[in-house]
């Protein structure tokens, strides 16, 4: 492990970030661990119980993230831990694979992620459109909010095969609330909701929490409690060799690459976020590797799946956390918590987590985002959204991020092409002069295409259509300035172009090639067919050579047609084009 983490830089980095580190330095990493603490621990238990686990696991899964992955990290200021994102899918695995299944799947995801680090792709997970982000986002907002109905209503309902089928049964069978339960889960909302209107400084999660609990205990309701919290990291309920569903491991596949795929895009986006906030660096590929490594040890422990946690992490940094030590003390400071205070955390009502992740559950929606999108009315990234949420609710996450991504491609691909456009143009003598050149006549002979957007297999049928008049001209200047690229069958289309035009005995000239177009020019043989001479930096520096050319060796379409045109003449009795005045 310290041979792959040297090779990604990480001692260089540690010494970067601890150089000059002092006791003015730790002393704000320990106030900001615990206050990351605080605010972790409710989140920590509320997460545990929504992954289909209990909220010993998702205590044990924080501390482990917090010294593994908080210590190995790719950024000084991310906090890992198990996530609302998360849970929403593990809730799913647990249901159909049981919590064995669920580690196996995070052990098999965590080697995915560590792959993906060694392989250096990090920076490709970033690829996903916004729109799709924000979909899925908002399905697991949906996710998490149903799946706490019950909790939150003091019932207990027949599971689904999905989210979208569990709300439709709450809409056909309605089920009767346990009133002391909405109570609970409501003092914990409104804690939440109007607390930080108040103060900030304060965790209104944990205050609400123990308001609840409080309220509840002393007026003796009916309502159902976590339960015994071990008072040890190493759960008896965890991951063996003995318990590993070794004829489920083939099926466990598709759950792990989800798993992977939501850790990966939550821990780099938590991590493109920290780095804009604090201004220090951040290294994805050594995040990703440290994220393997921590989900590949969690479930020993009885732990479920952790990722890096946009809430704790802006936490740390708004408390002014300076080092990875912050991470470590939030650990401890959970840690002693579950060693101290178990007894008075198994009796916080289940209602009251239910309420800590409904909030959570509206809070991650991309509400900022969603409203930009519906008043500028960009209704693609709209319909991108939507589709996404859906299929977050109705299918597995890796389905929805597929299908996301599927029609954030069509879109693009069909606004690109229609961006693509040709213009077409005869030279113009008068804007010539007008600019200083000493032209009296422009061959006739000579036409002029501006093409502009990329050149690729959507756009090609749109460009071959407005050549379809180049065949009366002999000379075609085509301006590629505006393309940025071209790919296979683009510059497939252009080859035939060109060889249809010299075939009828005319020439092809090119202008303004941008350097990744001249490159598949040079790598599919387009420069060798036209000539490295047909090939100019700017149209009006290829429409005085193309002139000056037919001056000295005359007009190759008044010849075949056995007459002379103006240009020539007025050249014959000029001699030469005077370039523009400096």
């Amino acid at each position: 492990m310290g041979a792959i983490l040297g090779r990604l830089g990480l001692p260089g980095m540690l010494r970067r970030e601890f150089a000059g580190y002092n006791r003015a330095l730790l002393q704000r990493d320990l106030l900001a661990g615990l206050t990351v603490g605080a605010v972790a621990l409710p989140l920590a238990l509320a997460f545990g119980v929504a992954s289909g686990a209990d909220a010993a696991a998702g205590l044990v899964t924080a501390i482990l993230a917090g010294l593994i992955i908080g210590s190995l990290g790719g950024g000084s200021f991310q906090i890992s831990g198990p996530t609302g994102a998360m849970s929403a899918i593990l809730i799913v695995i647990a249901q159909g694979y049981g919590l064995s299944g669920v580690w196996v799947a995070c052990v098999m995801a965590g080697a995915l992620m560590l792959v993906l680090g060694l392989l250096r792709l990090g920076r490709y997970i970033a690829f996903i459109p916004s729109p799709v982000i924000t979909g899925f986002t908002s399905g697991i907002a949906l996710i998490i909010a149903v799946g706490q109905i019950d909790n939150v209503l003091g019932v207990k309902t027949e599971a689904a095969e999905n989210t979208v089928a569990k709300l439709w049964g709450y809409i056909i069978h309605p089920p009767t609330p346990n009133w002391q339960s909405l109570a609970v889960a409501g003092i914990v909302m409104a804690t939440m909701l109007l607390l930080p209107r108040i103060t900030k400084t304060i965790p209104a999660s944990l205050v609400g929490l123990i308001l609840a609990s409080l309220l509840a205990t002393g007026l003796g309701w009916q309502v159902a409690t976590i339960g015994s919290i071990p008072q040890t990291i190493i759960l008896d309920n965890r991951l063996t060799l003995a318990s590993v569903p070794w004829g489920s491991i083939g099926d466990l596949l598709s759950p792990a690459i989800s798993i992977a795929a939501l850790g990966a895009i939550e821990s780099l986006l938590c991590g493109s976020v920290g780095a804009t906030m604090t201004g220090k660096p951040f290294d994805s590929n050594t995040e990703l590797i440290a994220q393997g490594i921590g989900n590949m040890i969690i479930p020993f422990f009885g732990g479920v799946p952790a990722t890096a946690a946009i809430a704790r992490t802006s936490v740390a940094i708004k408390s002014n956390g300076a080092t990875r030590i912050t991470s470590i003390v939030h650990a401890f400071a959970l840690l002693l918590s579950a060693l101290l205070l178990a007894p008075l955390i198994g009796q916080v009502p289940l209602a009251a987590l239910g309420g800590v992740l409904m909030v959570t559950a509206w809070r991650m929606n991309e509400w900022e985002t969603i409203h930009f999108y519906w008043h500028t009315k960009i209704k693609h990234a709209l319909a991108g959204i939507l589709v996404t949420m859906v299929a977050t609710a109705a299918l597995d996450l890796t389905q929805a991020i597929l299908i996301g991504l599927t029609i954030s491609a069509i879109i693009y691909i069909r606004q690109s092409a229609q961006s693509t456009a040709v213009a077409s143009e005869p030279v113009d003598a008068a804007k010539l002069r007008a600019q200083g050149y000493n032209i009296e006549e422009s061959c006739p002979s000579v036409h002029v295409y501006y093409l502009t957007g990329p050149l690729f297999f959507g756009s090609v049928h749109t460009v071959l259509e407005s050549f379809a008049s180049a065949r009366q001209y002999h000379t075609l200047l085509i301006s590629m300035r505006g393309v940025p690229l071209i790919d296979a069958m683009g510059a497939k289309a252009l080859h035939e172009l060109i060889e249809e035009h010299h075939t009828r005995g005319g020439v092809v000239a090119f202008t303004g090639l941008q350097p990744t177009v001249r490159e598949m020019f040079a790598r599919t043989g387009l420069t060798d067919l036209i000539g490295e001479e047909q090939i100019y930096w700017s149209a009006i520096e290829a429409i005085i050579q193309l002139h000056e050319r037919r001056e000295i060796q005359g007009c190759p379409h008044c010849d075949a047609q056995g007459d002379s045109c103006t240009v020539l003449r007025a050249a014959i009795a000029r001699r030469e084009i005077n370039p523009p005045p400096a």
